[in-house]
C-alpha cells in the first residue's frame, strides 16, 4: 500500500504509516504543483492533505487506486465529499485533534485585546514609561459569544467561564438539551442578531458553506458594540473583508483577530493590512507541536484502518 501526503505533517505521521509497513512519498509543496500531483496521484491507495490541497473530481477521478482521503485538521472546504463517496472513497479527519490548540489561541486573542502585553514591550524598548497607557482591563465579566457549538466552542467555554466570562453562543443545530448547553453552561440564544449586539467579544467555529458564506458584513457589524472584537479562527469566507476593513477603520468595532483569510496566504493588497486594529496570524490557531503530533498520528492510524478494511470514527 502506498500513502501520498501532499502538504506539512509531523514525522509521527509518517513513522507509523512506515510502521505499518506501507510505502510513503512526502512533499510538503506537492499542493502547489497540480500537474504533477495528479499525474502521481494514479499510483497511490492514500492521499493525506491539509487545506490546500484542492481534492476535486479531477485529482479523484485520476486517483484510480484511491481509497481513503486523509484530512490533516477538520475543515472540509477543499474536499469534494460527494464526489469521493460517489466514487466509494473515505474521507478521515482529526477529529478533535486540534481543539485544545483553537480554544487556547481564542483565549490568547481576548488576552491579548485586554491586555497587550507585546506593545507595551515595545514601548518600554523605544525609551517609554507609559504605565496609563498600558492599564489594560480584565476579561472577568465580559461577555464571549459563540457563533457554532461544536467541541471548540465547548473547549473555548469551559476556558472562558473558568475566567469569569458570560458565555452565550449561537447555533441553529443546538437544543437547550445538548451537552454544551445543559452541562458547559453556555446561554443559548435564538438569533445570531442577538449575540452579536451583547457579545465583547464573538468567536466563529463554522464551517464554510453556501450558508456560512460572508455570514458577517456590514449590516452585521453594525449590530456588534463599538468596544467588541471578532475573533476567526474558523475559514475566512465567513467574513466579509472589505465590509470588516471599513468597520475596523471607521471604528464601528474596536477589532479583530484572524488566522484566517479567504484568501491565502494574504495578499499585499488586502485592505486589512492597513487597520492597526486587525491582528491577523497564518492560520496557525491550531498549530501547537502538540495538537499536530496528535492529529498526524490519528489521521495516520485512521487511514491504515481504512486500507486494512476496518472501521474509522472520523470518517466524514
Amino acid at each position: 500500500m502506498k500513502a501520498l501526503i501532499t502538504e506539512l505533517i509531523w514525522n509521527e505521521g509518517i513513522e507509523e504509516l512506515l510502521r505499518q509497513g506501507y510505502e510513503v512519498n512526502y512533499d510538503e509543496s506537492l499542493w502547489n504543483n497540480r500537474v504533477k500531483l495528479v499525474n502521481l496521484v494514479k499510483d497511490y491507495d492514500a492521499i493525506i492533505v491539509r487545506n490546500q490541497t484542492k481534492v476535486d473530481q479531477e485529482l479523484l477521478n485520476a486517483g484510480t487506486r484511491l481509497k481513503v482521503v486523509g484530512r490533516l485538521g477538520v475543515g472540509m472546504d477543499n474536499i469534494d465529499i460527494a464526489a469521493a463517496k460517489k466514487r466509494g472513497i473515505q474521507v478521515v479527519y482529526g477529529r478533535h485533534a486540534n481543539a485544545t490548540s483553537v480554544a487556547e489561541y481564542v483565549l490568547s486573542a481576548m488576552l491579548s485585546a485586554n491586555r497587550p502585553l507585546h506593545k507595551a514591550n515595545a514601548d518600554i524598548r523605544a525609551g517609554y514609561w507609559n504605565r496609563k497607557k498600558f492599564t489594560g482591563g480584565e476579561i472577568s465579566n465580559k461577555s464571549l459569544g459563540l457563533v457554532g457549538l461544536g467541541e471548540i466552542s465547548h473547549r473555548v467555554a469551559k476556558r472562558a467561564l473558568a475566567f469569569g466570562m458570560k458565555v452565550i453562543g449561537y447555533d441553529p443545530f443546538i437544543t437547550e438539551y445538548d451537552h454544551i448547553v445543559s452541562e458547559t453552561g453556555i446561554q443559548l440564544i435564538e438569533s445570531l442578531e442577538d449575540v452579536l449586539t451583547k457579545s465583547d467579544f464573538i468567536s466563529f467555529h463554522v464551517p464554510l458553506t453556501p450558508q456560512t458564506h460572508h455570514l458577517i458584513s456590514e449590516f452585521e457589524l453594525r449590530k456588534m458594540k463599538p468596544s467588541a472584537y471578532i475573533i476567526n479562527t474558523s475559514r475566512g469566507g465567513i467574513i466579509n473583508e472589505n465590509a470588516l476593513a471599513a468597520a475596523l477603520k471607521s471604528q464601528t468595532i474596536a477589532g479583530a483577530f484572524l488566522d484566517v483569510l479567504e484568501v491565502e496566504p494574504i495578499s499585499q493588497t488586502n485592505q486589512l493590512l492597513s487597520c492597526e486594529t486587525a491582528t491577523i496570524t497564518p492560520h496557525i490557531a491550531g498549530l501547537t507541536d502538540e495538537s499536530q503530533i496528535r492529529t498526524s498520528l490519528l489521521v495516520a492510524k485512521e487511514v491504515v484502518k481504512i486500507l486494512n478494511g476496518e472501521r474509522s470514527l472520523c470518517v466524514v
